[in-house]
């Protein structure tokens, strides 16, 4: 497991606010998730009505393997600037294609240490859990958009860019253009990982 220090973390994500650009859900398990004006996160559930909602684990591949595992991942966010770098490839890819439930701008989600504290609108706080893995889905939405969410630093480590799982710490409304804030746990850090 990777820790870092607090002087690290800091020269590393210079924002800890910002703002939700995109909501979306759906109630049965598509690839893709349907936009929304607003969302209602359920305390230690997820996303209402979504499928990936509920105390156990609820992604097919995980279900599999075990389905009496704890959801880490109730809720999947994602930073808008992954959007506008994968345009910049040719990749169209809108809000809600990539199956995310929240879509942020302004917050550096991926530098971000497990357990932070993301608060969303009025009371909702999603704690960070870690990486979503992404898995061939991707390939099949667009191909070789794959490569380019999933690849690997100079020194052969591999980066995740698909976004990040939480579980829901607290209930609340969540609707476009509400306030995100970033609460960081205290120091060591520790790295974010797959979930």
């Amino acid at each position: 497991m990777d820790t870092f220090s607090s002087s690290e973390k800091a020269s590393s994500t210079p924002s800890l606010s910002g703002r939700v650009v995109s909501l979306s859900a759906n109630t049965d398990h598509h690839f893709s998730k349907q936009l929304r004006q607003s969302i209602v996160l359920l305390a230690g559930l997820g996303v209402e009505g979504d499928a990936h909602a509920g105390v156990t684990v609820k992604h097919r591949s995980r279900v599999a393997v075990d389905p009496t595992q704890p959801n880490l991942r109730q809720v999947h966010l994602i930073q808008s600037d992954l959007f506008t770098e994968l345009a910049q490839k040719g990749f169209d890819v809108k809000p809600g294609d990539l199956g995310e439930n929240i879509l942020t701008d302004g917050i550096d989600l991926l530098g971000l240490p497990t357990g932070a504290l993301i608060r969303l609108g009025k009371t909702a706080v999603v704690e960070v859990t870690g990486l979503r893995n992404p898995c061939s889905q991707i390939e099949s939405f667009r191909t070789g958009l794959l490569a380019e969410v999933v690849g690997k630093d100079a020194a052969g480590k591999l980066i995740r860019k698909a976004g990040i799982m939480g579980i829901v710490r607290e209930g609340g409304h969540v609707t476009l253009g509400d306030p995100v804030t970033v609460d960081l746990p205290p120091p060591p850090f520790r790295a974010l990982e797959r979930v």
